[in-house]
């Protein structure tokens, strides 16, 4: 399938509140994909959006893409694509990371095999979560330091969890836990499937196995059955975190634990307060490049011992 892309350029604060506004628009249409990143390492105050579609676009979309820029109307460039999946070869040949008690790597590379370090192959795919983004990593890193805090964890759900990895990564640090996956996308049930039967995880609805589902946020019958959970975890987009922070609330127990990521920093300070509100408590935070990573935790009931908010670990800082 033919696709295009539109990329526009200005200072690090213009895309990231152009990324800010993307999030709020509700009715954004789902086939114009954005991102935003900068240009290089060595400018990092100059920043790139950049926006594909699977069709030529139009005069709507690219009204709906310069409206996202609030004072600021920067140029479109505008190119047609070759017909490849750019998901995946983006991701073809990537670097295995190392995050907490994890290396992740692509078919291209090999384990590391060592010891006290869990493996896990995550081929490129159609589905987000290879663990190359920060987010992803660092969720890795926080759920580490959850288990390592003494953190007990028996029923646990992945929402948004696209390659399934970070699911994957929670059986092993808990692996008697139940656990249930779920991505409103529904490519992700062959991509976790897949990933499962490489790595050994087993599929199913008792302990020690991953259930996955398709759903919208917290928004499925088997999801509520299945909790409340000691842990959820969400690595998803700012926005939507916001809106669904009363929902996990109402699906965690008491004391339960709750990660979230897939925001910048910058908007941190919002999620932090929907989360306030629906009753969650910081209970440690993990800067990761621009992203941030929040271990919350529900109001009542015992717990492991957490990091105080101010006091935070060394790793936690950047």
């Amino acid at each position: 399938m033919t696709s295009w892309k539109l990329t526009a350029l200005a200072p690090r604060p213009v895309i990231e509140a152009a990324l800010l506004a993307h999030e709020d628009a509700w009715d954004w249409n789902p086939d114009i994909v954005i991102s935003g990143s900068e240009i290089a390492e060595d400018r990092p105050d100059d920043w790139r959006l950049e926006a594909w579609l699977p069709r030529k676009p139009s005069k709507a979309d690219k009204a709906a893409i310069l409206s996202l820029f609030l004072d600021a109307r920067p140029e479109l460039a505008i190119e047609q694509l070759p017909e490849v999946d750019w998901l995946t070869a983006s991701q073809t040949g990537l670097e295995p990371i190392r995050a907490g008690a994890f290396h992740v790597h692509t078919p291209e590379h090999a384990a590391l095999g060592q010891q006290g370090v869990r493996d896990f192959c995550i081929p490129a795919s159609q589905a987000f979560g290879t663990g190359q983004h920060a987010t992803t990593a660092g969720c890795l890193s926080m759920l580490t330091h959850m288990k390592r805090q003494g953190v007990v964890v028996r029923n646990l759900a992945d929402i948004g969890t696209g390659t399934g990895l970070l699911a994957f990564a929670a059986l092993h640090l808990w692996p008697r836990a139940l656990a249930t996956a779920s991505d409103i996308d529904a490519v992700c049930l062959g991509v976790v499937e897949d990933n499962a039967a490489t790595n050994a995880v087993p599929l199913g609805a008792g302990q020690g196995a991953l259930t996955m589902l398709v759903a919208d946020g917290m928004a499925h019958p088997l999801l509520a059955a299945r909790g409340p959970y000691d842990l959820i975890i969400a690595n998803i987009l700012a926005g939507p975190l916001i809106g669904l922070a009363p929902d996990f609330a109402r699906h965690l127990v008491p004391g339960g634990h709750l990660v979230l990521a897939g925001l910048l920093e910058t908007q941190e300070a919002q999620v932090r307060r929907a989360a306030r509100a629906a009753g969650l408590r910081l209970a440690a935070r993990l800067v990761n490049g621009d992203w941030s990573i929040l271990w919350l935790r529900k109001r009542g009931g015992a717990g492991a011992r957490v990091s105080r908010p101010g006091r935070l670990p060394d790793w936690t800082r950047r």
